[in-house]
């Protein structure tokens, strides 16, 4: 008898041990484990979460298998618990950077999310507690953030539970729960222009500071997105200096001349392209005439396809120019007969352009 009962011990044993192996399987409930990132500006907004299924239940998921607002239930230490905005752990969302969630601020870092669903009106919640099991020890002593948004009819099923970036701009987006025929959308904004200039003052002091494209970039960035221009000027200073050498480069002289512009010092922004001309290939030159030519400075545009053209006679390009340049200041004779000199060195697409200017020049008309 104490043999048998020995052996019965050993066997038991043998089971709860196996029992506690941590094998691992996939989540309870055959729902799938998920996850989502996007970067926003320089952003990164990641979220995970466990997707539950409909599963035939068409009908019976808002208001009753996910329960509307705040519920006992009947588990853990929560007695007004919100859904947990996904099935099995809690949702969680995280973001590198400071946020704002439909026009309210929230600090960067990972949090657990849920929702208290209405109808009409739900209630999103962003908790500093991001490691609990589902809404069971929710505490709303513990959120960061609350805010109400709109649920969303959608045309067609979700079957099953998702998390998707809509709406993408350069500093937002719109992340939207769609779970079988409704959506709950919230909207996401960085302040992009505050962390590119903080990333580039702090990338400028590493190796990367080094070569004058670097600065070139960043002043450039700033003129692109008219944007702390002063300091901006300052970074044109490094781009075009020897030590960099960007001295005897176009762009960062070009750069420079931008940023002065529009700041409104429009003789040093002059002088600076004098610097620049002698650096430029055709095309930059050809270009910066052009953008002479949409400021209305005909004369100073023409002076510049003239340069271009003495430097790359006869290209198709220059040729362009120069008819440009004349057209601009009225001479359209001579105008015409650059155009006709570019017309059978035109590439096949631009062949019929410059046929139209050339109808616009024998009319008198400006082709600018």
């Amino acid at each position: 008898m104490k043999k048998t009962t020995t052996l019965i011990i050993g066997f038991l044993s043998c089971i709860i041990s196996v029992a506690q192996i941590p094998l691992t399987v996939s989540p309870s409930g055959g729902n799938k484990k998920a996850s989502v990132s996007e970067r926003i500006g320089l952003t990164d907004v990641s979220i995970h979460y466990d997707r539950p299924g409909v599963k035939g239940r068409e009908g019976k998921i808002w208001g009753q298998l996910v329960h509307v607002g705040f519920v006992d239930q009947q588990f853990g230490t929560s007695r007004a618990a919100p859904w947990r905005a996904g099935a099995n752990e809690n949702s969680t969302i995280q973001f590198s950077t400071e946020v704002k969630i439909e026009g309210q601020l929230l600090p960067a870092g990972k949090y657990g999310f849920f929702i208290a669903y209405d109808p009409n009106e739900c209630t999103l919640i962003f908790s500093k507690n991001n490691s609990s099991w589902g809404s069971y020890f929710y505490n709303e002593r513990e959120d960061a953030l609350r805010v109400k948004v709109k649920p969303q009819a959608l045309d067609k099923s979700v079957e099953w539970l998702k998390y998707e970036f809509l709406n993408e701009t350069e500093n937002t987006a719109v992340v939207a729960l769609q779970w079988e025929k409704l959506s709950i959308p919230f909207k996401i904004e960085v302040d992009y222009i505050k962390e590119q200039l903080a990333s580039f003052r702090r990338e400028l002091r590493t190796e990367n500071g080094f070569i004058w494209q670097s600065w070139n970039q960043a002043a450039q960035w700033a003129v692109q997105h008219n944007t702390n221009l002063e300091e901006a000027l300052l970074w044109t200073d490094s781009a075009t200096n020897g030590g960099f050498g960007g001295d005897r480069s176009f762009e960062a002289w070009s750069t420079r001349a931008q940023i002065l512009q529009k700041l409104n010092r429009n003789a040093e922004a002059a002088a600076v392209m004098k610097t620049a001309l002698p650096f430029g290939n055709m095309n930059e030159i050809h270009q910066y005439a052009r953008q002479l030519l949409g400021l209305k400075l005909y004369k100073e545009a023409f002076d510049v396809f003239k340069m271009n053209y003495d430097k790359n006679p006869n290209q198709f390009t220059t040729l362009m120019g120069l008819m440009r340049g004349y057209s601009g200041l009225g001479d359209y004779k001579n105008a015409l007969k650059y155009a006709n000199l570019a017309l059978p060195m035109a590439p096949a697409p631009q062949k019929a352009g410059v046929q139209t200017m050339i109808d616009k020049l024998k009319e008198g008309k400006d082709v600018n």
